[in-house]
C-alpha cells in the first residue's frame, strides 16, 4: 500500500515539476527552437534584457502590483475591521456581499463591468481620459482587497481584545492602542494580504486586457501575445527568472520563520 502511495505521489510531483525543470534547462539552450538542444548558452537572457517591450511591461506590472497591494491592504483591513468589530449596522449584509463578491465573480464579468464603468465615467465626467496604469490599478484593487479582507478578518476573529482593553484601562488613547498593540499582532495577516495582492496583480491577464489601453500592456499581456505568435526561448528565460525570484523568496521566508521560532537560551 505504501509503495503504491509513494509511486502515486512521485508521479504527481513529476507531472508538476518536470516541465518546470525542462523549461529552466531549455532557457540555456543555444538553439532558437525551444525543443531542440544545441548546446549551453545564455544568449536568451541577454536578448531578454535587450527587449524594451518586455522591460517596460515588467516595470509597469511591478508598479501596478505595488500600488495595488498597498491600497488593497489598507482598504481590505478597513473592511475587515468593519465586519468584525461592528456586527450591527444598516446594510451590513449588503456590505458583506459586496466585499466577498470578487472572490467568486468570474474575471471576464469583472473586467467587462469595469470597462463599461470606465467608459461611462469618461462620457459623464471626462475621467479617465484614457485607459492605462490608473484604470489597471483601480481594477486590480477591486478584486484584490476582497482577498486581503478575508485574511485580516480571519486574524481579527481570533484576536484577544483583552489586550486592547487592558491598554485602554491603563490610559492609552485609542490611536496608540491601534498602532502599538493591534497592528503588530495582526501584522502577519497584513503581510500575507499584501503579498497575495501583489502576486495576483502581477499574474492577472484577463481583467488587465479589458481595462488597459494602447501603450499600457502588462507583462502577462505581452507574454501571452508572444506565446500566441510562437514559443520563444526568451519566454523560458523570463520564466526562469521568475522561478529564481520566487525560490529565493521562499527560502528567505522559511529562514526568517525558523529564526523567529527559535527561542534563545542563556
Amino acid at each position: 500500500m505504501n509503495v503504491r502511495l509513494y509511486a502515486f505521489v512521485s508521479f504527481a510531483f513529476a507531472f508538476l515539476y518536470l516541465p518546470i525543470v525542462a523549461l529552466v534547462a531549455y532557457s540555456f539552450n543555444a538553439s532558437p527552437r525551444v525543443t531542440v538542444w544545441q548546446g549551453f548558452s545564455t544568449q536568451w537572457y541577454a536578448a531578454l534584457f535587450d527587449d524594451r517591450e518586455i522591460i517596460q511591461a515588467a516595470l509597469l506590472s511591478l508598479k501596478v502590483a505595488t500600488m495595488n497591494a498597498t491600497f488593497s491592504t489598507i482598504l481590505g483591513t478597513l473592511a475587515a475591521f468593519t465586519l468584525v468589530r461592528h456586527t450591527r449596522f444598516r446594510g451590513r449584509t449588503l456590505f458583506t456581499g459586496l466585499v466577498a463578491a470578487p472572490l467568486v465573480m468570474p474575471e471576464v464579468i469583472t473586467g467587462l463591468s469595469l470597462l463599461l464603468l470606465f467608459v461611462a465615467s469618461e462620457s459623464w465626467f471626462g475621467w479617465p481620459k484614457e485607459r492605462g496604469i490608473t484604470t489597471i490599478t483601480i481594477a486590480h484593487i477591486t478584486f484584490s482587497l476582497a482577498f486581503v479582507a478575508v485574511l485580516v478578518q480571519a486574524r481579527l476573529s481570533t484576536f484577544d481584545r483583552s489586550l486592547e482593553e487592558a491598554a485602554l484601562d491603563l490610559g492609552a488613547p485609542p490611536w496608540k492602542v491601534y498602532f502599538v498593540i493591534t497592528l503588530p499582532l495582526i501584522a502577519p495577516a497584513l503581510v500575507s494580504g499584501w503579498l497575495l495582492a501583489f502576486t495576483m496583480s502581477l499574474d492577472d491577464l484577463v481583467i488587465s486586457s479589458f481595462v488597459s489601453g494602447p501603450g499600457s500592456s502588462t507583462l502577462p499581456m505581452v507574454v501571452f501575445s508572444m506565446v500566441r505568435k510562437g514559443l520563444s526561448p526568451e519566454i523560458n528565460a523570463l520564466a526562469t527568472l521568475f522561478i529564481a525570484v520566487i525560490g529565493l523568496g521562499i527560502v528567505a521566508s522559511v529562514t526568517l520563520a525558523r529564526r523567529g521560532m527559535t527561542i534563545p537560551t542563556r
